[in-house]
């Protein structure tokens, strides 16, 4: 009689844990397809890198507040996300979502070592990054970025990926997004921004701790005109129209 008890209580508990796995697994792949799926049409009210740069300036007072403010596609002239597909991901229009002759590049330009002009991240994988995730350099990580790149690459078009780039990515300490930045460095809105404005802004997103848009250095001023021949190359239809 006891053994048969102890049998019971084996399986129930066994039964129990089985669904707790399943529950669990259900809302880590089901949550994050809702979660994306309803950032569509939502707008994101913040990102993982804005709250963690809020952290940073409730511990620390002389960090610069945070200035962000969402602002629509049609209300973004059309030279900066031009600007940001040119510096950052020129083939965004037609992968999805990695590009792995970019990374295979990438991995050799650092073992060469030296600076290199692009980095092998897309702008989705971008976008999941800095939306999600946190930065770091761990496989769990990167998995989750893989992830959630592909999520979006699925439930988003194209424009909406990079409207929400140009709208959470970082241009100066605290200043974060089209907006915030027309707003900072060149006092005005991001629909009047000119096209060596949008270029300068994206010369420095690889690391703009590090480089600076009010006060470019040689680097910066050589990567702006870099991005500003790559823009007339593409052509100012590259990013019009993205689906």
């Amino acid at each position: 009689m006891a053994k048969t008890t102890k049998r019971k209580s084996s399986s129930w508990f066994m039964a129990l844990l089985k669904r707790a796995v399943l529950l669990m697994l259900l809302v880590l792949v089901v949550l994050p397809v809702l979660v994306v799926l309803g950032m569509r049409w939502l707008h994101p009210p913040t990102s993982a890198f804005m709250l963690r740069y809020r952290v940073e300036t409730l511990l620390n007072r002389k960090v610069p507040p945070l200035r962000q403010k969402w602002v629509d596609w049609a209300a973004i002239s059309p030279s900066l996300p031009l600007a940001a597909v040119a510096a950052e991901d020129q083939k965004f229009p037609t992968h999805r979502g990695f590009d792995l002759e970019s990374i295979s590049e990438a991995m050799e330009r650092n073992a060469k070592g030296g600076r290199h002009i692009r980095g092998a991240s897309t702008i989705s994988q971008q976008v999941a990054k800095n939306l999600f995730l946190w930065s770091g350099r761990s496989y769990l990580r990167k998995g989750l970025e893989a992830y959630f790149t592909v999520l979006l690459e699925l439930l988003w078009p194209k424009q909406r990926i990079l409207e929400v780039y140009v709208n959470i990515a970082e241009f100066g300490e605290g200043v974060y997004g089209a907006q915030a930045a027309a707003e900072a460095f060149f006092r005005k809105g991001p629909a009047r921004l000119s096209s060596g404005e949008a270029a300068l802004l994206a010369a420095v997103l690889p690391n703009p701790k590090r480089l600076r848009v009010e006060r470019p250095s040689a680097y910066v001023r050589e990567r702006q005109e870099w991005i500003l021949g790559q823009m007339g190359q593409l052509g100012s239809g590259y990013v019009k129209g993205l689906q």
